[in-house]
């Protein structure tokens, strides 16, 4: 069997002004892809440089224009997605999809490689399916709560009638959710992780995403920095990150500490964590796929 051809791709508007760890994200799984095409937005910084000076001729970089006008949902980031989608040319197998704050530790790599392979010359399977770790805070605590998802489809075949769903979270394929395989590989999630000047400077740039500025005036606090304290539960990280984060654990420039046997729940809450902690089992869990 000929190995599978993979295209990455990826969207990105102001990496730097909101500190998004888009080298990370793209250098962790160039090792395993083909080509990557990168989608860059009109930004207020220099991404598309930064993007240029990744030292790989893998790289495609496609210039897009986001519709600023679309502010519910996070619409505009499916919108996006797709254009990068698109660009994909038809020698791709699979396609292999990275927000800007996920990156894949390099201990999975043979395991994506494997399933690609694997599952290639069987139709009916449309996707690829992820586990997830969420930092929060810092690099050392996870998010274990039942607000987090704890998968997603990250690989899907190179089918255009595949399209980003929503706020481009996961796929769907003619409305209906894609059939998928789980693989034993986790995406490293980032986005609640980094300087609270830059977080909350986030908060409040990409939040137009999905309201309308009446919503983000009263919902999204002005403040210098963003409060991390507001959090449902956390657990220790004790594994290692992935090579390619090693500089930014090194440039970690606050402190976050947590307690965690601290809980703030609801009663119901509380219920669901402890029957998720004790049997596995998430009740009432949204899936945006369908398991083969």
């Amino acid at each position: 069997m000929s190995k599978p051809h993979i295209t990455a791709f990826t969207i990105v508007r102001n990496a730097l002004k909101y500190d998004y760890p888009i080298v990370e994200s793209i250098t962790s799984i160039l090792p395993i892809v083909d080509e990557y095409v990168v989608a860059v937005g009109n930004s207020d910084d220099q991404t598309k440089e930064l993007i240029q000076n990744i030292n790989s001729d893998k790289i495609k970089i496609i210039e897009t224009i986001w519709d600023d006008s679309l502010r519910e949902g996070g619409v505009v980031l499916a919108v996006e997605t797709n254009k990068a989608f698109d660009a994909i040319t038809n020698k791709a197998d699979w396609c292999f999809y990275l927000q800007g704050d996920e990156v894949v530790h390099e201990k999975y790599h043979q395991e994506i490689l494997s399933a690609c392979e694997k599952w290639l010359p069987y139709q009916e399977v449309e996707g690829l399916l992820f586990k997830y770790t969420h930092f929060y805070g810092s690099y050392y605590y996870v998010a274990d709560s039942r607000v987090w998802y704890r998968q997603e489809i990250r690989i899907v075949r190179n089918n255009k009638a595949i399209r980003s769903y929503k706020d481009a979270q996961g796929f769907r394929i003619n409305g209906r959710k894609l059939n998928v395989k789980p693989i034993e590989a986790h995406i490293y999630h980032y986005g609640w992780v980094k300087d609270p000047r830059a977080q909350q400077a986030k908060q409040e740039g990409v939040r137009k995403f999905w309201h309308d500025d009446e919503f983000i005036h009263k919902h999204v606090a002005t403040a210098s920095e963003f409060d991390y304290g507001n959090i449902d539960s956390l657990k220790p990280f004790t594994e290692t990150h992935p090579a390619v984060m090693s500089q930014r654990l090194k440039r970690m420039n606050w402190d976050f500490k947590w307690d965690i046997n601290k809980k703030k729940f609801s009663l119901k809450g509380r219920l669901l964590y402890y029957i998720e902690k004790t049997t596995g089992i998430r009740l009432f869990e949204y899936k945006n796929f369908r398991k083969l």
